[in-house]
């Protein structure tokens, strides 16, 4: 079994270097072009999907749909969810990382980047930005909206997903298809190699590169490679 992660193509605020995470910001042309590329080297290696699963923000969505339109599988299931959103970076959200790095601290940034466990200035309550206030959210249960997260709670809310969800589809015999963002993905890859919570940190992935991950028939991960 083979499941295929790809993170979306590069964003208008991955181009401005902004801290995005919910915000629901779209690719830029680069972005546009990134994703069909990725859907052409999928098709040229022979891939084929049944489904495919992204989160609630359109530019993983309209990644989906640029890889899946090239492919000529616009036909195919997209399931979202807002559990494959990216990491949540609070009230960081917005700002460029060059000034968060100028007004707190080389050190201070580094920890709500780099560290597992460490969570960024959370949006106060009542914030224009907070996820609560958008109609997307509301079905989702209050309690369970962040306010900003670390990776760890990333996970929380990621792993499940993939082993209600995205791990069935596989082992059902369906061939699938992840388009989300990069602290979602690495999160199911810190579950799916079992990667510790030091080595994941350093784990960097590229904007619309296709990742495979390669299982036994039970399940078991055996090898991943990224398709160039």
């Amino acid at each position: 079994m083979e499941l295929v992660l790809l993170r979306h193509g590069e964003s208008v605020w991955n181009r401005e270097n902004r801290y995005t995470g919910w915000t629901d910001v779209d690719l830029s042309e680069k972005g546009h072009e990134e994703a069909k590329q990725a859907g052409k080297l999928l098709q040229d290696y022979g891939y084929q999907f049944d489904v495919c699963y992204t989160s609630y923000l359109k530019r993983a969505i309209h990644t989906a749909w640029d890889v899946l339109d090239e492919m000529d599988l616009s036909w195919i299931t997209i399931q979202k969810t807002w559990r494959l959103n990216e990491r949540h970076y609070g009230a960081l959200q917005g700002i460029n990382k060059t000034d968060t790095v100028k007004n707190y601290g080389e050190e201070q940034v580094r920890q709500w980047r780099r560290s597992y466990a460490v969570v960024p200035p959370l949006l106060k309550p009542g914030d224009a930005r907070c996820p609560n206030r958008e109609a997307k959210y509301q079905t989702v249960q209050p309690t369970d909206l962040p306010r900003g997260e670390s990776l760890e709670m990333t996970v929380a809310r990621v792993v499940p997903y993939y082993q209600q969800v995205i791990q069935q589809a596989m082992l059902s015999g369906r061939k699938v298809l992840v388009a989300a963002h990069g602290n979602s993905l690495r999160a199911l890859l810190m579950y799916i190699e079992q990667i510790d919570e030091a080595d994941i940190l350093s784990l960097e992935l590229q904007t619309g590169v296709p990742i495979i991950c390669r299982f036994d028939e039970d399940g078991n991960f055996i090898e991943r490679f990224t398709l160039r």
